[in-house]
Order: structure tokens, then sequence, then C-alpha cells
């Protein structure tokens, strides 16, 4: 058979995998995705499921989708169903049926009293805090628990009274007993179980008790069969845990842990935990705000599976921590929509501009292409009538020597149409410019000007053929590179991370935007759009409503944060 090859086969544990199956450590390649529902995926989860899905595809292996749901008073179904959905969208499909660590708690325990039998785990009384001040630090070691060294017999009769719900949570726990003095923290006797009163999206209320993340993910990983399992490398002194359980433990499968290292992305925080802050300050609006990298948001935002697929292999698979350019991001998406989504114009910011030498009922059809270098993707009708509107900052009544657009006495080319000339401008009472007078040059459609300077082109659309709309601008939430590291995180918000304009797009455009989103079968499918000379945008199926679109721009048609840094 042909080796299957692709981005994914160029990294070191591509190369792994390979060795192993060709020593036939493993009959087949087995890895697993294995999410604690207590959060929306963000991009980072985003490489990890590329990662262990394209590896089992390129082995003609499975790849299980696990629940790691150990802990229920943070967990919630909602964050189940999302995660499915966010997996499913990137599109992957998971091996057979959706696997549960918490359907192997009687397992669990059953291993549990195995250790205790072994005198390799204990029932303590000491309180959360104590427990983390016995443990010492990363320079002096630990000092044992006076409840270490309990016998076996009143170990287990504690552990089944944890169990049948004797104590208060925080009053008892189940450690590991491996040794206090080690040099890696995690193996300083760990917690392996804890009460929790709470009721399970799954066992319901069958169990009071609940195992550790550590305990249940390298036990469930062997009943799964998982022959390889990736992490990151936050979690490599944890394999020295991962290892101990498995080789104390009566396990008839020994999975094999591999780290690589994380996804750090400028400007954005990835902590379920932090983002949990953000939305409950009301800083952003939910997990699905398009200002932060969940996979929601991102897909709200206009982003495409295949264009966060292209980034995850861009940045590759390594062992060495970096910060990753949010440009690089950016540039996926971009390129993707430059060869994809439908030219258009929109105004975000109006006003209004007056051809006084055209007939207030004259109008003109133009048929302009939906992408200048794909003429399969169709055409559309624009409207051409004597009052339209323009970009306010198309237009300076004061301006700068070099503004090569609409000024008083200077031309400019309407997009698809006419050169104007702006002869004057009228104000209220106020001040504010009311509208721009010009002048239309009726000779000069689709030709040069004749003994004059080609003049710079902006776009514009006719009153008559406007939809009020409102445009949603994002920019990085964080103002530093590196938000994640900080204690105080709130503190370098950027207040500009979303600017709102109310303006108009075409109303023909409008119309078959409406009729898609009405159409059940494409309700659910985002709609793309270059408006010419401001960006890339989506319609926001969140809120727009039946009588009010609302976009969300994707991405800037060029890298303008780096410019703006610099």
């Amino acid at each position: 058979m042909k080796e299957k090859t692709s981005e994914y086969s160029n990294n070191f544990i591509y190369n792994i995998v390979k060795e192993d199956l060709k020593k036939n450590k493993f009959l087949s390649l087995r890895t697993r995705f294995p999410p604690e529902p207590n959060g929306y995926l963000h991009i980072g989860h985003a490489k990890s499921i590329c990662l262990n899905f394209e590896l089992a595809n390129l082995h003609n292996g499975d790849c299980n989708l696990r629940f790691d749901d150990t802990n229920p008073s943070k967990e919630k179904i909602k964050y189940i169903n999302s995660i499915k959905n966010d997996i499913k969208w990137l599109g992957y499909q998971w091996n057979k049926e959706i696997f549960y660590s918490s359907k192997y708690f009687l397992k669990l325990y059953q291993y549990a009293k195995e250790l205790i039998k072994k005198n390799l785990a204990y029932v303590d009384q000491l309180t959360k805090e104590q427990i983390r001040e016995y443990r010492g630090t990363l320079i002096s070691p630990g000092k044992n628990s006076p409840y270490r060294n309990r016998n076996i017999k009143e170990n287990l009769e504690l552990f089944k009274k944890m169990k049948e719900g004797y104590f208060n949570e925080g009053e008892m726990c189940l450690r590991a007993k491996i040794n206090m003095s080690s040099p890696y923290i995690v193996m300083r006797d760990p917690v392996l179980y804890r009460i929790i009163y709470t009721k399970h999206h799954q066992t319901k209320n069958q169990w009071c008790i609940y195992p550790m993340y550590d305990f249940a993910h390298c036990i469930s990983d062997s009943i799964e069969g998982i022959t390889h399992s990736f992490c990151t490398l936050e979690f490599q002194d944890n394999k020295r845990l991962y290892n101990w359980i498995l080789e104390n433990t009566s396990v008839s499968h020994y999975p094999k842990q591999y780290e690589f290292s994380r996804l750090n992305l400028k400007h954005s925080i990835l902590s379920k935990r932090k983002i949990k802050t953000l939305i409950e300050r009301k800083i952003i609006n939910n997990w699905d705000d398009p200002r932060i990298q969940t996979i929601s948001g991102l897909r709200r935002k206009g982003y495409t599976p295949s264009s966060i697929r292209e980034f995850c292999k861009k940045i590759g698979v390594t062992k060495q921590n970096n910060l990753i350019e949010f440009s690089m991001l950016e540039y996926c998406i971009r390129n993707e929509l430059n060869a994809k989504a439908i030219r258009t114009m929109a105004v975000l910011d109006p006003i209004k501009l007056y051809l006084y030498n055209i007939d207030d009922n004259y109008q003109e059809i133009f048929t302009v292409p939906n992408h200048p270098k794909k003429p399969e993707l169709g055409t559309h009708e624009v409207i051409f009538t004597n009052t339209i509107y323009i970009e306010r900052e198309d237009f300076k009544e004061k301006h700068e020597k070099n503004y090569k657009r609409l000024k008083i006495g200077t031309e400019i080319r309407l997009r698809y149409a006419y050169i104007i000339k702006a002869e004057r401008i009228e104000k209220d009472i106020y001040g504010n410019i009311i509208q721009i007078i010009c002048f239309c040059d009726l000779k000069t459609l689709g030709k040069k000007p004749t003994n004059r300077k080609n003049p710079a082109v902006i776009h514009w659309i006719s009153i008559k053929n406007s939809y009020a709309s409102e445009f949603r601008l994002y920019e990085k939430l964080f103002n530093i590179d590196n938000p994640e590291q900080e204690k105080n995180f709130l503190l370098f918000l950027n207040p500009k991370s979303i600017i709102i304009k109310n303006g108009f797009i075409e109303k023909k455009i409008s119309e078959k935007i409406q009729q898609k989103i009405n159409n059940i079968k494409t309700k659910n499918k985002n709609l793309f759009f270059q408006f010419e000379r401001v960006g890339y945008f989506c319609v926001d199926l969140v809120d727009s409503k039946k009588d009010k679109l609302i976009f969300n721009r994707t991405v800037s048609l060029r890298d303008t944060w780096n410019k703006k840094k610099n």
C-alpha cells in the first residue's frame, strides 16, 4: 500500500509513530482527543485536533473523542455539544461512539482500591491549603502528611465511606503514596480522588467521589487501547505520574505519552479560566465573541475550517515553545477569501454626494463582476443615480498636500462609473457637512480622461440602491504580545477592540443574502464578501435579523496590525 503523505508527515511525532508501527509495537494506531467539557474549544485545541485526527487518517488508524469528565462542578452539557459541533465543523469524524471517562468510574474506583491494597495510596484529612503547604516548593522538599501511615484496612474503610457520602467536601481525599522529597512536585503524593456533591451530567447522583484528571486520564487511555497519547509540554512532568499509575495498577495496555509545544498566539487569551473572567466581567459577550480565538468565535468572525487547518499545518508540530504572529492566522483566511469572496460595495461611514448635472429621475444600471479574476462566479447589477453615498474619509474639506482622494476642485473616479469633480459643500447650522456637490463627466464611462491625469478610484452606493446595515470592525482584544503571561491581564485590554459602524450595502445584494439566510438548507452556512477597499466580511448569523443585516469584518485587505505597531 502506498504511504499517505501530508504536511503532517514532516514532524517528530509522525516519525515516532512511523517507527513504532515499523517495529510492530502496535498493530494499528489509535489516538484520541480528550477535552474536559468545562468550556469551548479554542485555536490551541484545533492544533491538537488536527494532529490527532490527521495522524490517524495517515496511518489508517482511529481517533477517539473522549470527554475527560471528572469534575461535575465545572462541566456542562452545552460544552459537550459545542465541542462535538466544532470537531465536525473542522472536518473530522471520531471513531465509533463518543467515549467518557465517567463510563469507567467503577473501574477507576477499583484501581484506586488496588493502590490502597498495595500500600501505594492513603486517605488524607489535610485541607487543600495544608496539602499545598506540606507539598513544599521547587527548592525545598515536602513533608509527609500525619495521615500517610494509616494501615491498609483503615484506608479501605475510609475510602469506602468517602464513596458512600459519610464526609463533607474537602474533609477527606485519596492521595498516592510516592515521594514527598521528589524533585518533581507532581510526584509528591498527588491527590487521586476528592469528594464533590454535584450532579454529574452523565452519571447523575451515582457518585460523590471523583478521580482527579491525572488518575483518570492515563487509565482511560489504557482501557480504550490508545497507542500514542499526545499532549502539550506543560504536561511533561505529569508523564512521570502517568507512567507510575499504569505501572502500579493491573492495567493490561500501556500507552506512550509524547509532548509537543502548545499554541501561543500573540495578543490572545486561550485560557478557559481567563475567557470565563472576560465573559463574567461583560468585556466580551460569550464564548463565540469574534474577538476571542475560540473555534466558535473564529467561525462567527468568518474563519473557515480549511483556513484553520491550513494555519495548524503552517505552524507545525515541534518541541519548541514560541509566540505565533497573529498575522499568520489572518494570512490563511485572507488568502482563501481572496480566491472565493464575492466583491461588492459597501459604505460604512456614509456622507451624501449630489451630482448636480444629472436629472433627479435619471437611473443607469451597470453590470459588474462578482470577482475580477473568476467569471464563473457571475455578475450583479449596480444602480447609478445622481445622489449617492461615499465613505466620509474619501472627502476632506481640510486636507494634507498629498491627500489623493476627493477634495474641492479635484477629480475622482467612481468605481465602475464616471469621473466626478467636487465643486462645493453644503453644511448644516452646526457646521457639519450635509452633502458634497459635484459635477459628473458623462463622457468618461470606461474611458481614460482626455488630457487629464487618471484619478484615484473610490467606491459608492446609490441612495436608491442602499440597504441600511451594521458593520462590526474587530481589532486585537489586547494591546500587548502575550497577555497570557500577565497576572493582571485585564489591564492590557484594547478599548477599541470593536468599532461599530452604521452604513449601507447594495440593496440587490441584501435581497440575495436574506433569501439565503431564510433558506433552511443554507441558514447555517456563512456568506463571505469582499467589500471593495474596506475588507473581507461575513454575515453575523447570530445577531442578524430579517429586517437588519449585521456584518463582521473577518480580516482587513492587508496586514494593517503590524504596520500600526511599526
